[in-house]
């Protein structure tokens, strides 16, 4: 191996275990104490309630682990969320699991724990997974209720998701396993099947002391609405268990006797290992965003058999399409590929640029995986649309259009993996958040942007000088060079993954190596939903 492609290899390992400890970090919850704490009231914590339902030796994805990353620091911070969400294997049965971490802020509801829940129940909805809740939540944070409450995508929004999937026949079963208190109370009562914890689990519209203070009535919270109260008076929850495994085993057992789904028939055959070794990977993704790297010695070593079938590829060579196939499934990839290009004035690297023939081409290649009902693939490292007079003349904006209409109009899963760079109007066209991935991670070499952290920063310079000029101040080029380091710093901060992460603009941030994985995870999923839409993508100029 060349000394490039070990700095490359130095680096990404770096990067992986920032990533690993960051994980590690995150999955303590509210630390060892609060999970010491829930071990002695007798209860798991959510992931270890998590680990006890799935199937044996089936792999958890999670989805959105990071989420409140860096954030709430004034309130001692929110990890994960404060909820743990993922698709998992349960009596044979993919479906998603969303379990409140009782270990951070008794499980309460920040504003990124409703985002998250939501996002949890949306993936639901749209792949046709059964959906678990485990519930043990103190119900929203107080202090942020204007951000939880009242608006379309808060708290609420989660109740009227309940009504609708159980409206498409999307079954839910709920577990109360702790608190459940005011209009979260709803969440398992909206449930095809309720059960509950005796001792632990209570549920009620208002505590005892909120009772209390209403009106004048004194009752105690197991009296109120703990579970013999409503397994055997009012009827609300429709099993009590003596703990959480015993629970937990009959959650499995209700799984265990679900009938067979309809599914959307997506082609796969006996999955096989890449040829090329995947840990490659780590040498061939540059350390640098500047310098170039062929995307189809990445895919190689995502791909079954190492196989890829290209399509025009000598047309458009900006962006790689082809078909392929991952752990077996057939796949239509389109990725980004970083590019020399010369002019006038010599070498000019054009980091992931999307050029009309490139785009022309993306689009006629979505289109065709439509045809064929195979599911998308996206590997994002794209830096925008080309700028300038020829591209301009050339229709570059009805080219771009074209690609991000066939996008958008796709009826196929799509699933997006952010490798490098993605900025600007190229994320949309590489299927970003806004356009609707069944599912979409990051490696820890992405960054998100309207552009790149230098242009930016040269940018916000500008405005700023600019306004201190208009304000009659003068700037001493010291002073400049401060406020563009300071300025760099900032917008440098946004431009990381865990940034992204953190506020779920990506579903999570994962070793490259676990892209099969993911990718394998989401086709599995998404084949409970069978397509019932016509590819149509309206009006095409051409």
């Amino acid at each position: 191996m060349d000394i490039e492609f070990n700095k490359n290899d130095d680096t990404m390992r770096q990067l992986v275990y920032r990533l690993d400890e960051k994980l590690k970090k995150v999955k303590l919850g509210g630390g060892e104490k609060k999970i010491e704490s829930q071990h002695k009231k007798g209860k798991l914590t959510a992931r270890e309630r998590i680990e006890y339902l799935i199937d044996d030796g089936s792999d958890f994805l999670e989805v959105a682990a990071l989420a409140g990353d860096g954030m709430y620091a004034d309130v001692g911070g929110c990890p994960s969320g404060g909820v743990v969400t993922g698709i998992g294997q349960v009596s044979g049965r993919d479906c998603m699991i969303v379990a409140n971490d009782a270990t951070v802020k008794a499980g309460a509801w920040f504003p990124i724990t409703a985002k998250k829940n939501l996002r949890a129940q949306e993936i639901a909805m749209e792949n046709r997974l059964p959906i678990i809740y485990l519930v043990d939540s103190a119900g929203v944070f107080l202090p942020m209720q204007d951000e939880i409450f009242p608006d379309k995508e808060h708290f609420g929004r989660q109740f009227r998701n309940n009504a609708k999937m159980s409206s498409m026949g999307i079954i839910q079963v709920a577990a109360i396993m702790g608190s459940c208190v005011a209009g979260g109370a709803y969440l398992p009562i909206m449930s095809d099947e309720a059960a509950i914890v005796d001792k632990t689990g209570s549920i009620f519209l208002a505590g005892s002391y909120l009772v209390k203070a209403a009106i004048g009535e004194d009752i105690d919270n197991e009296t109120l609405g703990g579970a013999t109260t409503h397994s055997e008076i009012s009827g609300v929850t429709d099993n009590k268990f003596p703990n959480d495994q015993a629970c937990l085993d009959y959650i499995r057992s209700v799984f265990d006797k679900i009938g067979e789904f309809e599914k959307a028939g997506f082609d796969r055959k006996e999955p096989k290992a890449p040829k090329e070794n995947p840990e490659e990977i780590y040498g061939i993704m540059p350390d640098s965003r500047v310098k170039p790297y062929e995307i189809k010695e990445i895919i190689k070593r995502i791909v079954d058999d190492s196989e890829f079938d290209e399509y025009k590829e000598a047309y458009g060579k900006s962006i790689v399409c082809g078909y392929a196939r991952i752990e077996g499934w057939a796949v239509g990839i389109v990725a980004n590929q970083r590019l020399i290009v010369k002019s006038k004035k010599g070498e000019m690297q054009m980091g992931g640029v999307i050029y009309s023939d490139s785009a022309d081409k993306s689009a006629r290649f979505i289109m065709n995986c439509n045809q064929r009902k195979i599911p998308l693939v996206f590997l994002q490292d794209v830096s925008g649309f080309m700028v300038g007079s020829r591209a301009e003349h050339g229709g570059i904006i009805k080219d771009g259009a074209k690609m991000v209409n066939a996008m958008a109009n796709s009826v196929v899963p799509k699933f997006t993996i952010v490798i490098g760079n993605s900025y600007g109007a190229g994320n949309y066209a590489m299927c970003g958040k806004a356009y609707d991935p069944r599912l979409i991670y990051a490696w820890p070499t992405a960054q998100m942007a309207v552009m790149s952290g230098a242009a930016a920063a040269k940018t916000l310079l500008q405005i700023k000088v600019a306004s201190l000029k208009a304000q009659g101040k003068v700037i001493e080029p010291e002073a400049e060079k401060k406020l563009l380091e300071e300025i760099t710093d900032s917008y440098n901060e946004q431009l990381s993954p865990y940034y992204a992460a953190s506020r779920i603009w990506v579903d999570g941030i994962i070793d490259p190596l676990d892209t099969r994985k993911v990718i394998a995870k989401g086709i599995q999923a998404a084949n409970h939903a069978p397509i019932r839409e016509q590819f149509n993508v309206g009006i095409i100029q051409t």
